[in-house]
């Protein structure tokens, strides 16, 4: 299989436990380069658990995960960042004792660099208006954009979101909406997000992949069925 037909990102049949307890079952999962990937599902049925499973803060229990077709399941997650996989947590976990210039710079340790890339300014104007301001007394749109920022700052071909509208404003939804929307076709990096908010996700995603008790028991493309009537087949 060439690189171009190969997926960014496989898994196959992963697997993951909170103690006893098994959260992902067999997971197989494909995420091709370029595009935007949607995971949705009820809360509890292991979503979150997968990216930071892909991530690797989460440990792997059986099975495995290919980027670039090479295994990582081995690694630590700050050896997958560095091979450019890109994590925004939800609830942002941004640093609220240091400046906003301060918290992207955390960010630079995956791509090696030393200064804070031009374009994180150019997609969020806002950071640059508020980057001597602390983290702590930032909205939640401004921690948001942060939480993205400083994810971009590793210089990611794969970026993770988990529930990224969450908390957040309408009018700052469709701010983010737009600049993940720059970030695909500007900075060429592949999206899989985690996201309630299903018609956020059907403005910009081309597939989607539907978890129930932590498996993917539904997929298929946003372009044939309304978000709608997902939300009504899987209870959202």
């Amino acid at each position: 299989m060439s690189s171009q037909e190969r997926p960014l990102l496989k898994l196959d049949k992963v697997t993951a436990c909170y103690g006893q307890s098994q959260v992902l079952d067999n997971v197989d999962l494909e995420v091709p380069a370029g595009a935007a990937v949607a995971l949705i599902g009820r809360n509890g049925v292991g979503k979150s658990t997968l990216l930071r499973t892909i991530i690797g803060t989460h440990s792997l229990s059986g099975g495995s995960i290919q980027f670039r077709g090479e295994d990582v399941s081995g690694l630590q997650a700050h050896q997958r960042a560095r091979a450019g996989i890109g994590f925004v947590p939800q609830g942002r976990h941004i640093f609220p004792h240091l400046t906003v210039e301060e918290n992207l710079a955390t960010g630079l340790a995956a791509a090696g660099a030393r200064s804070i890339p031009d374009h994180i300014f150019d997609l969020f104007p806002k950071l640059a208006e508020i980057r001597r301001r602390k983290g702590g007394v930032l909205s939640g749109g401004e921690q948001q954009q942060l939480a993205i920022g400083r994810a971009l700052a590793g210089n990611p071909s794969l970026l993770l979101l988990d529930e990224p509208t969450e908390g957040i404003q309408p009018s700052v939804v469709k701010q983010i909406e737009a600049t993940l929307r720059r970030i695909r076709s500007e900075l060429h990096v592949t999206v899989l997000i985690v996201e309630q908010y299903l018609d956020f996700v059907w403005s910009f995603a081309e597939s989607y992949h539907v978890m129930q008790r932590g498996c993917i028991v539904l997929q298929g493309s946003t372009r044939t069925q309304t978000a709608a009537q997902i939300a009504h087949l899987v209870n959202i």
